[in-house]
């Protein structure tokens, strides 16, 4: 019996990348050992230069359009959806701006062709990258720190854009952010308890200013708030009982007060502890409960997923294992 055919589709998302989409699309390597067929796919986010003639005249396989800019993360959904109904067994993503070495992508993907991970974060070792200031090193290294928390997962470049995913990962993922896919695909992959790899990457030059990183306090705003929901929609019992917790901890000193006063025969000027120590015991209870009720939601939530699963299967066609 003949082994099947691996297909590998690398997925390029593009916002106005006509001068670095050509430099790009060189360094991505069309045959690699345990691949049968590497094709490539833009997603056109609205840009208003060429990138799309520029990306036909440099060979690219497939175009995806969006009639207006949907920001990165709709993009990358949009590109997975479209590599899976391309028939693609391994899915690379890598940025149009050619900060990502492409001839690194044979050894990114080993792992998922070896059975080793599903999912393959490149890692670009942010420390000894020259152009990279000394404050966006270490905002990537807390950043990637405190989602190796929360997704229970050990990678060093949590928000490295250049990775792989295998078929069936990408058939579980539901990338709903509309700021970065980054952060949240890894937490779903450590909530579903997929196996996540790091490899080290080369780098390019830089070519231009992230258009992600526009100021620190709006990325960290940003990426703070997407780790938070996304933490909370796998772990929302957790979360409403550490801040139940809190609150009840902070509620329980001024009552502790006024009983001590009142013990002491002077707690008839000190009432307002006991009212205000009533208030957060009753905002803590408040949200035991809210923890409760959301843990149900979450239950729901994951058969939702499942559904939304099997309703891609069965638009491609597929069976519950290709």
């Amino acid at each position: 019996m003949e082994e099947p055919e691996v297909k590998l589709v690398v997925q390029i998302p593009c916002y106005n990348e006509e001068h670095t989409l050509p430099a790009t699309l060189a360094d991505i390597p069309r045959q690699i050992d345990g691949v049968d067929v590497v094709e490539t796919l833009i997603i056109d986010d609205g840009s208003t230069d060429d990138t799309i003639r520029v990306a036909k005249e440099n060979g690219v396989d497939h175009i995806v359009v969006n009639p207006r800019n949907l920001g990165l993360a709709r993009s990358f959904r949009r590109g997975l959806d479209a590599c899976l109904k391309l028939g693609a067994d391994i899915i690379v993503n890598t940025d149009g701006d050619n900060q990502y070495a492409g001839w690194d992508i044979p050894k990114l993907i080993q792992p998922i062709l070896d059975g080793k991970a599903e999912m393959v974060v490149g890692d670009r070792q942010t420390d000894k990258v020259e152009h990279f200031s000394k404050r966006k090193k270490l905002l990537q290294r807390f950043g990637s720190g405190a989602v190796a928390r929360l997704a229970g997962i050990d990678i060093p470049d949590a928000v490295s854009g250049f990775r792989a995913v295998s078929r069936e990962a990408a058939l579980k993922l539901n990338i709903v952010s509309s700021f970065s896919y980054t952060t949240e695909m890894l937490i779903q992959a450590g909530k579903k308890h997929m196996a996540v790899a790091s490899v080290p990457v080369e780098t390019n030059e830089k070519t231009r200013e992230s258009r992600l990183f526009k100021s620190i306090p709006s990325f960290i705003q940003k990426q703070v708030s997407t780790m938070v929901r996304m933490y909370a929609m796998y772990q929302p019992l957790r979360v409403c009982f550490y801040l139940g917790t809190i609150l009840s901890l902070i509620g329980l000193f001024p009552i502790i007060r006024f009983i001590i006063l009142y013990a002491l025969g002077n707690g008839a000027g000190h009432i307002q502890s006991l009212v205000i120590g009533g208030v957060f015991l009753v905002l803590g209870f408040i949200a035991y409960m809210f923890g409760i009720i959301a843990d149900i939601v979450n239950f729901n939530r994951q058969l939702i997923e499942i559904m939304l699963e099997k309703v891609r299967r069965l638009e491609l066609g597929e069976g519950e294992n290709r």
